[in-house]
C-alpha cells in the first residue's frame, strides 16, 4: 500500500460514505473522527519539524484516514438532496402543481417517455401564503403518455421531450414504492442513491412546456451529439437486431433490443457489452493506442498524441450522452494519458484509486452502484492477476497466443466478479469462456468501426461501406452470442448468495490466489478454514430451505398471485398471462430464488380445475383450496344474487377483484382467521375497507399497502 496513496484515500473516503448510510444523523461521530485526525496529523508534523528526512509515522497516517472519513460523511450529507429544507420530501401538504426542467436526456418507451424533472418551484396547501409559488427542489421521474388526448379520433403522438425544456405540471407526484415482495429489486433505494424519491404518470394535458433553459450547456451538447449519432446509425444500419446492438453499445439505448436477443446475451454472460461502460472506453483506448502506434511510431509520449486520445475519448463520452459509467472510465483513462504525456510513473492500482477517489468526491453514492463495483473490481483483478495467469502458458503461434491472452483476461475478470455478479443478478454463465473471447474480439472491431462511421458520415460511398461493415459486424456478434445462449445449460440460474456467503467466497478466492502466487502454506490453512465456514453457511441455508413450509400472497400489480411452498417446491396460483415473463421476472422470480425453490409449478387461477393442484374446488364466486390441513378461500364475488355461505371457519380468506365492498357482506357467509386483499382490488376501495376495519377492530391485510403477505406454517 506504500506506493498506492490513492488506494488509501479511497478506503478512508469510502468508510465515511458507509458511515453516513449507517448514521445519517450521527453528527458527533464524524466530527470526533475529523478532530482526532487533525490532531494526529498535526502532531506528526510537529514531531518531525526539525528533521530533514521525514519518517513514516503510523499515527499521522491514521490521522489522515480519520480526516478523510469525516470528509466522506460530510460530502455524502451535502450530496443527499433530502437534507435540503426545500426538498419535495419535506412537504407536509399535497403538491397541487410544480415547475421543473428536463434534467437528463429523455428515454423513449413503448407507450411513454421517461423524463427526469429537476424541480424549481411548487404550489401546495390551502392558505393564501402557501397558494403562491414557493421554491422547491428535488427530482421526479415522469412517465409522459405518448398519445394525445386532444383528438381521440386521430390520437397524434406527443413530440419527444428535449433536455432543457421547462414544464408546468399539474397534480402531485407520489413516493416511489419500496419492494413489496421478498427478494424483489429495491428500486426505491436505487433511485434514492440518485436523489430521486417521487414519480408521476402524466397525460399530455397535465403538462405545459413553458420554455427552453438547459441547466448545463455541456449536457445539452451531449444530447445533441447523441441524437445526431442515432440518426446516422438509423440511416446506415439496416435491420432492427443490428441497429439495436449498435444503439446499445454506442449510445447506451437498449429499448430497440429484442427480448429474446437480450436474454441470449444475459445467458451467454455477455450482457455487460450492452451497457456503455468502462469496458467500451477501455476497448476504444487500446484500439486508439494501437492505431497511433502504427501511424506514428515512437511518438507515444508526445503531447499531440495525448491531445488526440483525449479528444476521441471525450467525443465518445459526448456520443453516449455523458453516461455516468463512461464519464468514470474516461476520467481514469485521461489520468493515464496525462501521466504518460508528462513522463510520470504509471501504476494501475494508484490510477484506479485516483479515478475512484474523484468520482466519489463528486458522487458518493456511486460506491453502491453495481456498475462501479464490478468495473473497478474487474480492472483491479485484471491488472493484478492477468499477467501471472497469461505467463503460465507459452504459445508459439502468434494468433493462438493472442486468443489465450484474451481468454486469460476473461478468466480473471469472471473470477473476480462472479461472487458479486451472483449476489446482484443470481445467475452464472456456464459458457462464458466460449462467448467472452469472441465478444471481445468483435467488440474491438465494432467500436472503432462505429466511431469511423460517425466521423465519415458526411463522405459519400465511404459512409455506405463503413455502415455495411458495421451492420455485418453487429450481425456476426448477435449470431455468436445467440448460438452460445442456446446451448443446453447455458446459464446456471436461480443462484442466491447472502452478504456473508459472498464475503466468504471472496475470502476463499483471495486465499487460493495468494497461495498460488506465494506458495506460503499459511494461506492454505486459512483458505481451508474459510472454505469450511462457507460450506457450513451454505449447508445451513439449504437445510432451512428444505424444511420450510409457507403461504404467500404476493404483490403483483392488478393481479392475483398466491403460492404455497413445501421445502424447495412451490405451487403458484396466478392469473398472470403466461406471455408476460417480464412481470414475473421483476416481481416474483427473486422471491422464489431467495427461498431456494428448485421446482415451481404455475397454475392458472382462471381455470375451473387448474392442473397439478389437488383438493381445489372452484365456482364463479369463489375457490376453495385445502393444502396440508390449511384452508384457503379465494373470493371473486360477494353479490346478493349468489348468497353462498361456508359453515366452517377458514384459515385464510383472500379477497380479489373488488369482491368485498362492505364488511357486512361477510356476515353469515364466512368466518376467517386471516383476511388478505391482493392487488387485483382497486386501491381506493381497499383503503376505505382498511379504515373501516380499524374502526370495527377487524384484523386484515393489504399487499398494496403492506407488501406481500408471508406466513410460516408449522
Amino acid at each position: 500500500m506504500k506506493g498506492y496513496p490513492f488506494v488509501r484515500y479511497v478506503a478512508g473516503l469510502g468508510a465515511g460514505i458507509i458511515l453516513y448510510t449507517l448514521l445519517p444523523n450521527g453528527y458527533a461521530v464524524p466530527l470526533l473522527a475529523f478532530a482526532v485526525g487533525v490532531c494526529l496529523f498535526v502532531w506528526g508534523f510537529a514531531q518531525d519539524a526539525g528533521n530533514s528526512i521525514k519518517p513514516i509515522r503510523i499515527g499521522q497516517g491514521m490521522g489522515a484516514l480519520l480526516i478523510l472519513l469525516g470528509l466522506g460523511w460530510a460530502i455524502t450529507y451535502q450530496r443527499t438532496a433530502s437534507n435540503r429544507p426545500d426538498n419535495i420530501l419535506t412537504l407536509a401538504d399535497t403538491l397541487q402543481a410544480y415547475e421543473g426542467v428536463v434534467a437528463t436526456q429523455p428515454e423513449e418507451r413503448a407507450k411513454t417517455y421517461r423524463v427526469e424533472l429537476e424541480l424549481r418551484r411548487g404550489k401546495w396547501g390551502l392558505s393564501s401564503v402557501s397558494k403562491s409559488w414557493q421554491p422547491l427542489s428535488g427530482r421526479v421521474i415522469v412517465y409522459l403518455d405518448k398519445a394525445s388526448q386532444t383528438s381521440p379520433q386521430t390520437m397524434p403522438s406527443v413530440a419527444q421531450p428535449r433536455y432543457g425544456e421547462v414544464w408546468l405540471v399539474s397534480g402531485s407526484p407520489r413516493p416511489i414504492d419500496p419492494p413489496l415482495n421478498p427478494g424483489e429489486f429495491n428500486y426505491k433505494r436505487y433511485l434514492s442513491y440518485r436523489n430521486i424519491y417521487h414519480q408521476q404518470y402524466l397525460r399530455p394535458f397535465q403538462r405545459k412546456v413553458m420554455g427552453y433553459e438547459p441547466p448545463n450547456q455541456l449536457t445539452r451538447l451531449a444530447t445533441v451529439v447523441n441524437r445526431w449519432a442515432d440518426s446516422v446509425f438509423t440511416h446506415q444500419v439496416g435491420t432492427r437486431a443490428e441497429y439495436g446492438i449498435v444503439n446499445a453499445m454506442i449510445l447506451g439505448v437498449r429499448d430497440d433490443l429484442d427480448t429474446e436477443l437480450y436474454r441470449s446475451y444475459s445467458t451467454a454472460g455477455a450482457v455487460h457489452i450492452l451497457s456503455v461502460s468502462g469496458l467500451h472506453v477501455g476497448i476504444l483506448f487500446l484500439v486508439l493506442t494501437w492505431i497511433l502506434h502504427i501511424l506514428a511510431p515512437n511518438q507515444e509520449n508526445k503531447v499531440w498524441v495525448a491531445v488526440v486520445k483525449l479528444a476521441i475519448l471525450w467525443f465518445y463520452a459526448l456520443v453516449t450522452g455523458m453516461s455516468p459509467p463512461v464519464l468514470r472510465s474516461a476520467g481514469m483513462f485521461s489520468i493515464l494519458i496525462l501521466a504518460k504525456a508528462l513522463g510520470r510513473q504509471q501504476q494501475l492500482a494508484n490510477t484506479l484509486g485516483a479515478s475512484a477517489f474523484f468520482i466519489l468526491c463528486f458522487d458518493p453514492y456511486a460506491l453502491f452502484s453495481a456498475g462501479f463495483q464490478l468495473s473497478n473490481l474487474a480492472v483491479a483483478g485484471i491488472g493484478a492477476w492477468q499477467s501471472p495467469l497469461y505467463q503460465t502458458i507459452n504459445l508459439r503461434n502468434r494468433w493462438v497466443n493472442k486468443l489465450w491472452e484474451a481468454t486469460a483476461v476473461a478468466l480473471v475478470a469472471q473470477l473476480i466478479t462472479f461472487p458479486l455478479g451472483v449476489f446482484y443478478f443470481h445467475q452464472f454463465p456456464t459458457y462464458f469462456l466460449l462467448a467472452n473471447p469472441v465478444v471481445m474480439i468483435l467488440s474491438f472491431l465494432l467500436l472503432p468501426v462505429a466511431m469511423a462511421t460517425l466521423a465519415f458520415s458526411w463522405v459519400p460511398y465511404v459512409n455506405e461501406v463503413l455502415g455495411w461493415v458495421l451492420a455485418k459486424t453487429a450481425w456476426l456478434l448477435n449470431q455468436a452470442v445467440m448460438w452460445v445462449g442456446q446451448l443446453p445449460g447455458a446459464a446456471w440460474d436461480g443462484l442466491w448468495l447472502s452478504p456473508m456467503a459472498m464475503c466468504l467466497t471472496y475470502a476463499v478466492i483471495l486465499g487460493v490466489v495468494a497461495l498460488l502466487l506465494t506458495r506460503d502454506r499459511s494461506y492454505l490453512w486459512a483458505t481451508c478454514l474459510v472454505a469450511l465456514l462457507l460450506a457450513s453457511v451454505i449447508s445451513w441455508d439449504n437445510f432451512s430451505q428444505q424444511n420450510q413450509r409457507r403461504l404467500a400472497v404476493h404483490f403483483l400489480p392488478h393481479r392475483t398471485a398466491i403460492s404455497v411452498t413445501d421445502g424447495q417446491s412451490s405451487t403458484l396460483l396466478t392469473d398472470l398471462d403466461t406471455t408476460d415473463s417480464r412481470s414475473f421476472d421483476f416481481y416474483l422470480k427473486n422471491t422464489f430464488g431467495q427461498w431456494g425453490v428448485t421446482k415451481l409449478t404455475v397454475a392458472d387461477a382462471r381455470s375451473t380445475a387448474p392442473a397439478h393442484i389437488r383438493n381445489y374446488h372452484k365456482t364463479s364466486d369463489y375457490a376453495l383450496w385445502v393444502w396440508q390441513g390449511q384452508t384457503l378461500l379465494v373470493v371473486n364475488k360477494l353479490g346478493n344474487k349468489s348468497p353462498w355461505r361456508l359453515p366452517a371457519v377458514v384459515d385464510f380468506l383472500i379477497i380479489r377483484r373488488n369482491a368485498l365492498r362492505e364488511w357486512d357482506q361477510l356476515s353469515g357467509r364466512v368466518v376467517a382467521r386471516h383476511i388478505i386483499f391482493d392487488d387485483s382490488n382497486k386501491t381506493p376501495l381497499t383503503d376505505k375497507l382498511l379504515a373501516e376495519a380499524k374502526q370495527r377492530r377487524i384484523t386484515c391485510y393489504s399487499v398494496r399497502q403492506m407488501g406481500a403477505y408471508v406466513t410460516e406454517l408449522n
